[in-house]
């Protein structure tokens, strides 16, 4: 028996907070005879059981895994990012990576769609279901500077509208669905789609854009040359990257401003911001907790000065203490006021 001909077009989906329940009833309607492989992206931990795929496959006619190394894309297979890999499309099969994160996840929903659009061109169809913050926006640029297609979740019906949002603002996408909805229109468009050989590019735009879309691609693989390539994508921005501390450079593309490190973290302005708070908490909890202990060595050392007719000593020690704790106060203040500013879910 001749072995199945890999897929000519990919659907693409991108979801996170809220966005299970979406892709259940994108994939519940999607036909047996679908012609094009379906690659998802969930925001998980690194940790997390990965139970995806077995949800999918009990709700609808594909069969659906995790993707794996080298694993083809086949028509009518939905595949699903393993946690704590990226997935990449080359040559018409998956490439799993541990490259840099980018708006802080791994997988991420724009390492896929920028792949896939540099692999398949116009014979892609992009999905950004419910999520908070931007991961996919960037990606849904990607396939559109390519000739590809791309859709969102209606906001409405989406549980958290920002990831929708964010890619209809960033790719002009004024095509808004229910999720029920979707694989009508997703068949519609795979029929309509351009006859092209399987994986090849048919679309070619700005050579500049080009670049970037390759050299972001192979940052993500990990490719020795791109990451130490000099030549950063960007100018530099005047920030630093919250992962590595390294320096960040600002990328434009249309209407759509990110940042990328030297190393390949990858950041919306919304997500860097969402993750300097992080960092930021972080830093201030490190210090409520030295100005603790501070006050507390301090005043063990003054009961210790005490016991031994020390008195100016363990006078100083009290002035010690008492400062620390003044400082701390202040401290614990400004976590109680961080975190009145920030009510965005996690993703």
């Amino acid at each position: 028996m001749s072995e199945e001909r890999s897929a000519n077009a990919v659907v693409v989906v991108g979801a996170s907070a809220g966005g299970v329940e979406a892709l259940r009833d994108l994939v519940a309607g999607l036909p047996a005879d679908l012609p094009a492989c379906v690659l998802v992206v969930l925001h998980i931990p690194a940790t997390g059981a990965g139970a995806l795929p077995a949800i999918l496959d009990r709700v609808g006619a594909l069969p659906a895994t995790h993707a794996s190394e080298g694993q083809r894309l086949l028509p009518g297979h939905i595949l699903v990012a393993p946690p704590d890999h990226h997935v990449v499309v080359v040559d018409g099969r998956v490439a799993l990576t541990r490259g840099p994160t980018e708006n802080g996840h791994r997988p991420a929903v724009d390492v896929l769609f920028r792949s896939a659009a540099r692999a398949y061109g116009s014979r892609v169809v992009g999905v950004v279901l419910s999520g908070s913050l931007d991961d996919g926006a960037a990606g849904c640029v990607s396939i559109s500077q390519r000739g590809g297609r791309c859709l969102v979740q209606d906001f409405d019906e989406a549980l958290y509208d920002a990831m929708p949002r964010a890619a209809a603002a960033a790719a002009a996408i004024d095509t808004q669905v229910k999720a029920t909805e979707m694989p009508e229109l997703v068949s519609r468009w795979l029929v309509d789609l351009p006859a092209d050989a399987a994986g090849a590019p048919s679309w070619m735009g700005d050579p500049v854009n080009d670049e970037l879309i390759h050299k972001e691609t192979q940052m993500a693989k990990l490719d020795p040359a791109a990451m130490h390539d000099h030549d950063r994508p960007g100018t530099p921005a005047g920030y630093g990257c919250p992962d590595c501390a390294g320096a960040l450079y600002a990328i434009e593309e249309g209407a759509l401003h990110r940042f990328r490190c030297r190393v390949g973290h990858a950041w919306s302005p919304e997500s860097l911001v969402a993750r300097q708070t992080v960092a930021l908490e972080s830093a201030l909890w490190m210090a409520l907790r030295s100005l603790e202990e501070k006050a507390a060595l301090n005043a063990d050392l003054e009961a210790l000065a005490r016991a031994d007719g020390s008195l100016l000593a363990a006078a100083s020690f009290q002035r010690n203490a008492a400062e620390a704790l003044r400082s701390a106060e202040l401290v614990r203040r400004l976590v109680a006021e961080l975190g009145r500013g920030d009510e965005s879910p996690a993703t």
